[in-house]
């Protein structure tokens, strides 16, 4: 009995620390290392603060970086899981740095972004801003040869 009860402990032991141990996330963005993170399309550190984007998706809910959305839209487009509804995207806001949900996001036109595709996220609606599904269409109908794309 003695045996049993120190193998079910060592067992709940190793299940804890296992869980307790790992640092990543199984939803939302993770942390950037700016500077040293590259963008996952076109290789370039990921340093500007304001555009940057992240991407969770695929069969591990794994997390992807980008250093502009265009780069992230992009590439997920020539993903085998690009219309999973599980995949979660998220922007910096341009003018506050903080994360925003892509989906929910506000887009602004007329910056200068890392990628060249001239939009900005911000969480409130303004004048001349629009949605995610326009954004996209928008990025998607532009093609730039960065990163050997």
């Amino acid at each position: 009995m003695k045996s049993v009860h120190l193998l079910l402990t060592s067992c709940l032991f190793l299940v804890l620390f296992v869980t307790g141990c790992s640092d990543r996330a199984q939803t939302g963005p993770e942390k950037i290392h700016w500077d040293r993170d590259a963008c996952e399309r076109c290789r370039m550190v990921v340093s500007d603060r304001n555009f940057t984007a992240q991407l969770r998706g695929g069969p591990d809910h794994k997390i992807f970086k980008f250093d502009d959305l265009g780069c992230a839209l992009h590439w997920l487009k020539k993903q085998s899981w690009a219309e999973d509804k599980k995949t979660e995207i998220w922007v910096t806001d341009y003018q506050t740095g903080e994360w925003l949900d892509a989906y929910k996001a506000f887009y602004v036109g007329g910056l200068t972004t890392p990628m060249d595709y001239d939009l900005g996220a911000i969480a409130k609606a303004v004048e001349g801003a629009i949605d995610f599904s326009k954004a996209k269409a928008q990025i998607l109908a532009t093609k730039h040869s960065h990163g050997g794309h």
